[in-house]
């Protein structure tokens, strides 16, 4: 199922909603540029002292050098693949405290990547797919937090689904980008905020594909057990999905949203169903 819009229009100009956007898209842009250029070397040797994969090695090169006696060797990164590498989130790196190469620029330290990590996205489909998301439901959840509230909400939220994905996969090599955590958390906030408006949303069957208005509630919720199933099912690697940190920023985003919302403005699921039990 692909949303394509809601109907529930915003009182305000989400501002902050197309910066963030912007900001993504920008960011994306600029690892193509470096993608077309000459590519860098990096060291494997910290990497291979410590028994792990180097990011952005295959893990099959990466176990015959470690079978070649572990001396220092160096590998081939794409200019676009060393940003990921440096500004994505590793597991291992943030949780042993220490920068392994290619190491950040100083002055920044290691936690930085939590939220430098919000902004690199793997590929087209991967940023396209994330924007969509942030357009349709990140207005109106802006709007019912304010510009200010709304940013910290996001950030909070992207925050959660980094160690929550983190801790599955604490040893992890790999580097964890992306903007879905904190687009769950805003998803989160929507469910429970709106949870009767309609999405349009395209749904293919077979060899057709129909437009249906569906309720967030239900679109919402069967794209969070989606995720929750995806991670059980394909463990803590993820088979390259942070399926756990899309659960993390989720369950995050409806806690957080009693917080951050305007007073007054009503968390719509949480009161129908207080009602309906009592």
């Amino acid at each position: 199922m692909i949303p394509l819009r809601d109907y529930r229009p915003s009182r305000t100009f989400p501002a902050v909603t197309v910066a963030l956007i912007v900001v993504n898209l920008l960011v994306f842009f600029y690892q193509g540029y470096l993608g077309s250029r000459e590519a860098v070397l990096n060291n494997a040797a910290p990497w291979e002292e410590r028994q792990l994969d180097p990011p952005g090695l295959d893990p099959s090169a990466a176990r015959s050098y470690r079978s070649g006696g572990g001396a220092p060797h160096l590998y081939s990164l794409s200019r676009s693949d060393y940003l990921v590498t440096q500004y994505g989130l590793v597991p291992y790196e943030l949780l042993h405290r220490v920068d392994l190469p290619p190491t950040l620029p100083i002055p920044f330290p290691i936690w930085i990547t939590l939220f430098t990590s919000m902004f690199l996205h793997g590929g087209l489909l991967h940023v396209l797919g994330n924007m969509l998301y942030l357009w349709i439901f990140g207005d109106n959840v802006e709007d019912a937090m304010g510009h200010g509230k709304f940013l910290l909400f996001y950030l909070v939220c992207g925050l959660a689904a980094a160690f929550a994905q983190t801790a599955m996969s604490p040893n992890s090599s790999v580097p964890q980008i992306g903007a879905s955590g904190a687009i769950a958390g805003v998803l989160a906030a929507y469910f429970m905020l709106f949870p009767f408006s309609k999405i349009l949303t395209l749904i293919p069957i077979l060899f057709f594909i129909r437009l249906v208005a569906v309720p967030a509630v239900i679109l919402l919720g069967i794209w969070f057990l989606l995720q929750v199933i995806s991670g059980v099912g394909s463990g803590a690697s993820g088979g390259g999905v942070a399926w756990f940190a899309h659960v993390g920023g989720f369950l995050a985003g409806g806690v957080l949203v009693f917080l951050f919302r305007r007073r007054g403005v009503p968390v719509t699921l949480w009161d129908t169903l207080r009602r309906r039990r009592s």
